[in-house]
């Protein structure tokens, strides 16, 4: 069984033939040297650098020369097999391909930082402990809602996105099973608030009938894009990232996720749904009081039910319990704990969730978010030992 038909099998609640394993990226180091891999995006903050100075400061040209050297051929073939090539020694299922915003989709780059095509501010920093290039995001562009309106307007169908899409696909055929490849997209929710950052934000979520023009621009956008991806030939499922939550509760309040969000997350599911195609939520923090209203909307997979949160309610085995067959689960091995725990934790919880999530399908395993700089090798392979020991069907666990 390869691994795109052991994804389909999961997400429709039937037993495969192994449970199978995804990750949203491995900023890890130690990781990456350890299956002989180069860290996909290591060289960033000085290839921006040097640039710059080539450019003498003009910023302009730094972002035509940016956004044109990551168009190539070879740059989108090394990237993919950067990023695959690690997935596939170790053994993970299913990996992503951003298809908006952040690192592969700058609109206005400078030295140190760059701009995305939402509006959105990222910073180029090396990690303080290894010197890893990471891209943080630091606030928002717009400081009004004129400002937002003044911005390019977001495009669909670009040559960029259509490069990236066929370089994906190609990158899965030549995996020849060994790993399935999915679009990934940012949300309604978080590019809203994080173009304008949470102060400005706040005040504009105020003004209904202005705050509803942004959200809908990102709906729509988000709807459009599912269709795109399915006219290219997208048949298995696509990734949507947006964060409704932090540890001790929501973001927005209930009642503006169900009027401004919950809509397009609807209409979004619709659209895929009618071209056979699946819909994995990523959302961190706790979602416990909107969470039947993320199931009631279609999402066919929820990542990663945040194991570290506040709520006593909101955890993946009492969420599993109550919303059985309705919802996938991917998730939810703790990034802290891969940080900070002994190799015997880690097994005992992978084992855990196995046993109780795995059996007749309906489950994924991962992280609770992502491998960050932090996790510890033998943790992490803890992890995927214990997948390989415990994970082929039928699930026997004492």
């Amino acid at each position: 069984m390869n691994c795109r038909e052991r994804i389909r099998l999961a997400l429709d609640f039937e037993e495969p033939d192994k449970v199978p394993s995804f990750e949203i990226s491995i900023d890890n180091f130690n990781i990456c040297k350890h299956f002989n891999e180069e860290y996909v995006f290591q060289g960033m903050v000085k290839s921006y650098s040097d640039t710059y100075d080539l450019c003498k400061g003009d910023t302009r040209v730094l972002t035509k020369t940016i956004l044109m050297a990551m168009e190539t051929r070879s740059y989108i073939k090394n990237t993919l097999n950067r990023h695959l090539n690690l997935f596939k020694k170790i053994g993970i299922d299913l990996a992503i391909v951003p298809f908006t915003g952040y690192i592969l989709y700058p609109t206005i780059c400078q030295k140190t930082h760059f701009v995305d095509e939402y509006g959105r501010i990222f910073d180029l920093r090396k990690n303080p402990s290894d010197g890893m290039d990471l891209a943080y995001y630091k606030e928002g562009y717009f400081k009004s809602f004129e400002e937002f309106e003044s911005f390019p307007a977001l495009e669909v169908n670009t040559t960029r996105r259509e490069k990236y899409f066929k370089g994906m696909k190609k990158a899965e055929k030549e995996s020849q099973g060994k790993v399935s490849i999915i679009p990934a997209i940012w949300g309604i929710f978080e590019p809203t608030w994080q173009t304008f950052g949470f102060s400005v934000f706040s005040k504009l979520v105020t003004k209904s009938k202005t705050i509803k023009k942004v959200f809908d621009t990102y709906g729509k956008f988000v709807v459009d894009l599912i269709k795109l991806f399915i006219d290219w030939g997208e048949d298995g499922a696509i990734f949507i990232m947006d964060d409704y939550g932090y540890k001790t509760g929501q973001l927005m309040s209930p009642k503006n996720y169900r009027t401004y969000v919950f809509p397009w997350l609807k209409e979004a599911c619709k659209n895929a749904h009618k071209g056979g195609v699946k819909i994995i939520l990523h959302s961190c923090g706790d979602l416990y009081p909107i969470f039947e209203d993320i199931v009631n909307a279609g999402v066919d997979a929820i990542h990663p039910i945040e194991p570290t949160t506040a709520n006593p309610k909101y955890t993946i085995f009492e969420l599993y319990e109550k919303f059985k067959n309705r919802i996938a689960f991917v998730g939810n091995v703790s990034p802290q704990d891969l940080a900070d725990k002994e190799p015997k934790f880690i097994e005992d919880y992978t084992k855990n969730l196995i046993k109780k999530l795995a059996p007749e399908g309906g489950f994924i395993l991962s992280s609770g978010h992502s491998i960050n700089p932090s996790v510890k090798l033998e943790n992490f392979l803890a992890m995927h030992n214990t997948l390989k020991r415990y994970g082929t069907y039928p699930i026997s666990i004492n």
